[in-house]
């Protein structure tokens, strides 16, 4: 199906809004990020020049494929600059009460046939479409990986009310990114963290309950499942904060408590030790 897409907007700069808009951009999508931070939008650049440098320093683009990349992106901290976007993807912080705040707002400015969607890991696409009224048709989950440029997958969310041809478009706006769209149904925490937010839960147990050290788990889990990266050391990246938040919405949303998170991994987040952007979680990071 042609996806009848020529301008993207993503709303946030941080590191998935940033990867998303870089992608756009390098497939030939007309790209807007927008932020509220003058400085978010400088730092977003910044790594955008970096990494597209990078790129052409490893053969993997050339210097003129760059240039243009560039020239598709623009950095607005004013949403008047998305006035053309035909699919606006969110990306903030995974909270639902902001993201209904900002879709609100969307769907009284895109009144047409543009796709709203949330890049949201574990909220409930049909809880955000509600915020939507009767845009709920054009609504759906867009879930990218981090890194984005790095990870192929995007796992496309339906909502109750989404359209059949919203769903066709988004999957073929993410094999035009360059993405291999998977679909899956409208469950808290959807395939991917209803899966791999247990298993790293459970790694803190075994860690709590002293059946082994951190690098042991993550050692045995890496060798012995073939995982390119341990669960600890996965949860870090992560960040320890965020897994805390994704299993409250797991047991909330499937109404269970063998969801909830684990005391030990609890512990850290009150102690500030959520892992990469600290400095320290379950490994430390400050040498």
């Amino acid at each position: 199906m042609d996806h009848g897409i020529k301008t993207v907007a993503v709303i946030g700069s941080g590191q998935m809004g940033g990867g998303i808009a870089q992608v756009a951009a390098v497939s030939g999508f007309d790209t807007v990020v927008y932020d509220l931070s003058g400085d978010a939008l400088k730092r977003c650049k910044g790594l955008h020049d970096k990494l597209l440098s990078r790129a052409v320093e490893k053969g993997r683009m050339s210097e003129d494929d760059v240039t243009a990349a560039q020239g598709r992106l623009t950095y607005a901290d004013s949403m008047s600059a998305m006035d053309n976007a035909d699919i606006v993807i969110e990306a903030v912080v995974e909270d639902l009460d902001v993201k209904k705040k900002i879709f609100s707002g969307l769907a009284d400015k895109f009144t047409g046939n543009q796709i709203l969607a949330s890049n949201t890991s574990s909220i409930s696409i049909t809880a955000l479409a509600t915020s939507v009224g009767d845009a709920a048709d054009r609504f759906i989950g867009m879930h990218f990986f981090n890194p984005v440029p790095v990870m192929k997958l995007v796992e496309v969310i339906n909502g109750l009310a989404t359209s059949e041809e919203t769903t066709a478009r988004t999957i073929a706006l993410s094999d035009a990114m360059g993405k291999v769209a998977v679909p899956a149904n409208d469950r808290a925490g959807f395939v991917s963290n209803r899966v791999l937010m247990p298993m790293i839960n459970e790694a803190f147990y075994a860690w709590m309950e002293g059946v082994a050290e951190p690098e042991h788990i993550d050692e045995i889990m890496k060798l012995g499942m073939a995982h390119p990266m341990g669960p600890l050391r996965l949860a870090d990246f992560i960040g320890l904060d965020t897994c805390v938040h994704i299993m409250d919405v797991l047991a909330e949303g499937l109404n269970n408590d063998r969801y909830r998170a684990c005391p030990l991994l609890k512990q850290l987040v009150v102690a500030g030790r959520l892992g990469n952007k600290t400095g320290r979680g379950v490994f430390d990071y400050s040498k």
